[in-house]
């Protein structure tokens, strides 16, 4: 189980003395701590990549605000923090493949359907949960509509 592995990451930091690591797998656990309390229930792995997801997420928000912001040390730890957020999802897709399912996706709807970007973003979003994220999805069915 994924958060099991992390729990076992955070134990091995601690005792190799890795504080960037734990402190950044602590945050990780709390997170999905979090997401049980509100889910009622234990963390399934998916549950576990949706919140790994929205970190990632954050830390690219805080890179790139860090780096307008001219605060180079603080984008470079949150960098680092990306890095290891990044271990804990599954393979991301390449543009290719990507590319292929939006194009795929597009083929099988109805010629009506093929120009509504919702339903394009949802038959796709469907197939490449956690591989890839959904701006760049975003980015790709709205060339593959245009062209």
């Amino acid at each position: 189980m994924l958060k099991q592995q992390i729990e076992d990451q955070a134990r091995q930091a601690l005792k190799n003395g890795e504080h960037h690591l734990l402190e950044t797998l602590r945050f990780l656990l709390a997170s999905i701590k979090n997401q049980e309390i509100d889910l009622k229930r234990e963390a399934t792995d998916e549950d576990v990549i949706s919140v790994v997801q929205k970190q990632v997420k954050q830390r690219k928000e805080s890179i790139e605000a860090y780096e307008k912001g001219g605060r180079p040390e603080l984008a470079e730890k949150e960098k680092k923090e990306l890095d290891i957020l990044n271990k804990f999802l599954p393979a991301q897709l390449s543009e290719e493949e990507l590319k292929a399912t939006v194009i795929e996706a597009i083929s099988s709807l109805s010629e009506m359907d093929k120009k509504n970007f919702g339903k394009v973003m949802g038959a796709v979003m469907g197939k490449v949960k956690g591989k890839t994220d959904g701006n760049t999805v975003s980015r790709m069915v709205k060339e593959s509509i245009s062209s």
